[in-house]
């Protein structure tokens, strides 16, 4: 995740900014409740907003806290502090956002277990299509649902029993985590087919690599699974493997890998490309200058070598710009399908115990295209059908060795 410099936070100041203090009185909001809760964190500017009038807000908050009577056995009265963190996460999903998330204390300790590396859960990355559905990115490697059969793609219309219909990704990861050895039970839609399939929680470890010698054929395979802090060295260490085979035909296999740090994406990308070479660029809009990425060209290899990267639209953020790199200077052929199009920046701030998890830029290929919601197309289009799963059988791997023999 991509840390930067970026504080001017709307719901920051919004919100945070008015509860500190500043209109309290007026409204009749105790100063008291305002003091005994920290709301701004993360060099977040906490300056009051002059441009909106929040009276009506304050109007709902006072109207419901003295006229409102619980008529049903299912009513529960919020604690003050709730009706906070509820007003903060409605303004940041008024941004309709997908990757713009306030989460409260305890989806934000769920969101630190999870970049953390390991965790209990079923093992996929799951995120929102462009309607907006909660979407499989990918089953990770060797996981519980992997193996049980979830693909990437399938959309999730209920978790044990409960529709996901309007949820935020968090909500959705919510409901997957839960003790090792508990089953949770997946409602999805593949293709034109509703499927059903129950996944028994476990432990969770990111895979990070795997590199061998194609069987009968004289092409060598890096399988990267996620992009780790010590993925640049593991890579690194694979490519001295590829170099002494004495081969000169590479696959680097991004199916799956849902991204991880920038810097990791870098790295690996500067083996292949010329020193100084763009690899992606961080667009802020004019709210602050863009950032360029360039080629290192530490550990470059030329021409020599072909090269061919495999996604799919399992394949997200540090794998598109890794593909988005290598295609648009021509220095791999991208085979496989569609990438899943996550081409934004995040920042993660603290709000005392809760956090924002707020876009603050989006990726740009070197030729200028954005990732967001376009994802990276490959040269050479291969949907892999779901008879390869029964058969043994990789389609797009077999495409790729097609490639290498014939050139075309």
């Amino acid at each position: 995740m991509k840390k930067s410099n970026f504080a001017g936070v709307i719901a920051m100041v919004l919100v945070g900014g008015i509860i500190s203090g500043v209109l309290l009185s007026e409204f009749g909001v105790t100063k008291a409740f305002a003091r005994s809760i920290p709301f701004i964190g993360g060099g977040a500017d906490d300056t009051p907003a002059t441009s909106v009038d929040l009276a009506p807000l304050w109007k709902v908050w006072n109207t419901l806290d003295s006229k409102f009577v619980d008529s049903t056995p299912s009513t529960t009265l919020p604690e003050e502090e709730e009706k906070v963190w509820a007003m903060m996460k409605g303004l940041t999903e008024s941004f309709k956002d997908p990757y713009t998330v306030f989460m409260p204390p305890e989806q934000t300790k769920l969101f630190k277990e999870e970049i953390s590396g390991s965790f209990g859960g079923v093992g996929m990355e799951v995120g929102l299509n462009k309607e907006g559905f909660v979407t499989v990115i990918t089953p990770l490697k060797d996981t519980p649902a992997e193996r049980a059969g979830i693909q990437a793609g399938d959309l999730i219309t209920a978790i044990n029993g409960t529709s996901t219909e309007g949820f935020a990704v968090d909500e959705a990861v919510r409901l997957i985590r839960g003790e090792k050895g508990t089953p949770v039970t997946f409602t999805m839609v593949r293709g034109q087919k509703e499927v059903e399939i129950t996944v028994v929680r476990d432990t969770i470890n990111i895979p990070t690599i795997k590199n061998y010698k194609e069987e009968n054929a004289q092409v060598y395979t890096i399988e990267l699974y996620s992009f780790t802090a010590q993925s640049p060295q593991l890579f690194e260490k694979a490519m001295d493997e590829f170099k002494a085979s004495g081969l000169s035909k590479l696959i680097i296999d991004l199916r799956g890998n849902p991204g991880g740090y920038l810097n990791a994406a870098n790295l690996i990308a500067s083996h292949f490309l010329p020193a100084n070479e763009v690899i992606v660029t961080e667009d802020y809009q004019q709210k602050q200058p863009s950032i360029v990425h360039r080629s290192n060209g530490g550990e470059f290899i030329d021409k020599s070598t072909e090269v061919v990267v495999l996604i799919n639209k399992g394949s997200a953020s540090a794998s598109e710009i890794v593909a988005g790199a290598l295609k648009d200077h021509k220095r791999a052929t991208v085979i496989g399908e569609t990438s899943f199009g996550k081409g934004s920046v995040q920042e993660l701030i603290d709000i005392e115990g809760a956090s924002l998890k707020v876009t603050v830029a989006k990726w740009l290929t070197p030729s200028g295209k954005s990732l967001s919601f376009e994802g990276v197309h490959p040269d050479i289009e291969v949907v892999r059908p779901e008879s390869d799963i029964e058969e043994k059988k990789d389609s797009q791997k077999l495409r790729a060795l097609e490639f290498f023999a014939t050139g075309k």
